[in-house]
């Protein structure tokens, strides 16, 4: 099987019906709906995944991507704070929070839905915690994860 099958199987499991990835309605596409459900469940891994077939169609789903990857990043340090590899995830999150949010400031203020002004502030926020803690500080938590919804418009 291949990882686009997989993808698809996965989206599928997701939203619990057929998924047709040829869907024009970016808002409602299977793909789109599965980042945020994976999102809000902090299973950022997973909504790099599911956008990775779309990413060079738009530096929108670029952007989602990278900010996804950020967090991955975050969430690997906060569980593993002392591995070798894992402690050193700071620097290379704020790069893809700040590559992030170069990608989608473009599709400011809002873009299929999402919020994107509200997004490239938060990014921003959470790169600017690291920074300014010379890159000590993690400022992720399972608690404290922010969400992202999507209203249509």
């Amino acid at each position: 099987m291949s990882k686009g099958e997989r993808i698809s199987r996965f989206v599928a499991e997701l939203t619990s019906g057929e998924v047709d990835p040829r869907r024009t309605d970016v808002a409602q596409h299977p793909f789109y709906q599965a980042f945020f459900r994976c999102w809000n469940e902090q299973r950022y891994y997973e909504a790099h995944d599911v956008l990775e077939q779309l990413w060079l169609k738009t530096d929108f789903f670029k952007g989602l991507i990278q900010a996804a990857g950020a967090f991955v990043h975050l969430q690997k340090r906060l569980e593993h704070p002392s591995h070798p590899k894992h402690s050193r995830r700071l620097q290379p999150a704020v790069r893809l929070f700040l590559l992030a949010e170069r990608n989608l400031s473009m599709f400011s203020p809002r873009r299929h839905g999402l919020d994107v002004a509200a997004l490239c502030q938060l990014l921003h926020a959470y790169a600017d915690k690291i920074v300014a803690s010379d890159y000590k500080t993690n400022p992720w938590s399972p608690k404290t994860a922010p969400r992202l919804e999507i209203g249509i418009r």
